[in-house]
């Protein structure tokens, strides 16, 4: 080896390091001439490849492709003395080279060449990936299994509501000769479906998931429960006023379930990408009222919503179903960070890019330290840590305004109340 190296660069010391690099290299190193016939291996690329020291030296390169792709083979050859640049292998598909014995082994392949003695040689930088592929596989089987698990979890969740459904439409079939005004409640919707975006998130949203589903449910399960038990007992008695009292706390806790479980499906929807959008031309003055009348039943003893519009003539071209739960959200926790007898202003009004709704509230307020995560998933405020919610609401919020090219922002003082403005354009192409 050692005079096959010197004949082509000389006897000099740079040579004798040259060799030196060229044995103790971890990369298989070979060097061929313009017919393919290799000139030097160094002993990683024959060990590589299973063979003795030596013995590759005047076989061709071709002896080291698959069978199969040696007709091939030359024909690449060719094409790379024709322009013959420093070029990186199969980028976009895997390559395999064969050993003595007849298998294959996965590999990358390096390309460059020189010249030795005025002759074209290529000279060929090969890493046996085996143990890359293997690390490669394991960590598709676990993603495999981590996907496994979560439609397992998604199906339990399911089945959890499915149940909860069935409980509470059996309590409103026992109550409703009792109270005839009580209307039959919508159905809930079916459980959240948390969708994993990405592998690095998935542990960490499952056990968020886990921990606010749980903690959200045992209050309002709690709640109608015991709610059930004394509706029993007044009923006994005659004492109508005390169930109905009982009945309207069963229908509040149903409601709150009822909008944990439309946070996670909306959370799972536009995780998945599967948000549809429907544009159609949304005239403020009368939406704003439908989205006020919708949503007043859960306001607490005394407060108002103080609607205002600039002008009747007011529109913007939208999703009005995503903008009215937009705006119900808001709505909600103006309400509920709100307290009693307290006033919410909702007004629209035109800007030069398109329409303007503002939510005022007079209610607690957000820290300053903590208003730069307002909209991140899961975010709770400290001073909103014993008011009942998911920590999701304001992050579909503004999911679904982007999804709309519009905007959020928000001002607020603690223990003053705040304002949310939401900005949607006059004309308006939802995003991809």
């Amino acid at each position: 080896m050692k005079s096959g190296i010197s004949k082509g660069f000389g006897q000099t010391a740079g040579a004798n390091n040259f060799e030196g690099i060229f044995r103790s290299s971890n990369e298989g190193i070979f060097v061929a001439d313009a017919q393919g016939q290799i000139k030097l291996a160094n002993p990683k690329s024959e060990t590589m490849f299973g063979y003795e020291l030596g013995e590759l030296i005047g076989k061709s390169i071709d002896t080291l492709v698959p069978r199969e792709v040696r007709p091939n083979h030359a024909v690449y050859r060719k094409m790379y003395e024709g322009d013959p640049q420093p070029r990186i292998m199969g980028i976009g598909r895997d390559l395999l080279g064969m050993k003595k014995d007849g298998t294959n082994i996965p590999i990358e392949v390096s390309l460059s060449h020189i010249d030795v003695e005025g002759a074209f040689h290529v000279v060929a930088f090969v890493i046996d990936i085996t143990k890359r592929k293997e690390m490669q596989q394991k960590l598709e089987k676990s993603e495999t299994q981590l996907i496994a698990y979560a439609t397992e979890l998604e199906n339990r969740v399911k089945k959890r509501t499915e149940d909860l459904n069935r409980t509470v439409k059996k309590l409103e079939q026992t109550n409703i000769k009792l109270q005839k005004e009580i209307k039959e409640r919508e159905k809930a919707e079916q459980a959240a479906i948390i969708s994993l975006q990405k592998e690095r998130e998935l542990n960490e949203l499952k056990s968020r998931f886990v921990s606010t589903a749980s903690h959200e449910f045992r209050t309002p399960l709690s709640s109608i429960l015991s709610s059930a038990s004394l509706i029993s007992k007044y009923m006994e008695r005659q004492e109508e006023a005390k169930a109905e009292k009982h009945v309207k706390k069963i229908k509040l806790s149903v409601k709150n379930l009822t909008d944990i479980l439309n946070d996670f499906l909306s959370l799972g929807k536009l995780e998945e990408g599967k948000q549809n959008i429907i544009l159609s031309e949304v005239s403020m003055h009368h939406f704003l009222q439908e989205v006020v009348s919708e949503i007043e039943g859960v306001f607490k003893a005394g407060q108002t919503v103080k609607v205002m519009v600039a002008s009747e003539e007011i529109s913007c071209f939208t999703d009005e179903k995503l903008l009215r739960h937009t705006l119900i959200n808001l709505l909600s926790n103006a309400s509920k960070y709100s307290g009693e007898d307290a006033e919410i202003t909702l007004t629209a009004e035109e800007t030069s890019s398109g329409v303007s709704i503002k939510v005022v509230d007079e209610g607690i307020g957000i820290p300053e330290s903590e208003q730069l995560h307002l909209f991140e998933r899961f975010f709770r405020a400290k001073n909103a840590t014993n008011i009942q919610g998911t920590g999701l609401g304001l992050n579909i919020v503004k999911k679904h305004i982007e999804l709309l090219n519009g905007e959020v922002t928000f001002d607020s003082k603690l223990n003053e109340g705040t304002t949310f403005t939401i900005t949607i354009p006059n004309h308006n192409s939802p995003t991809p």
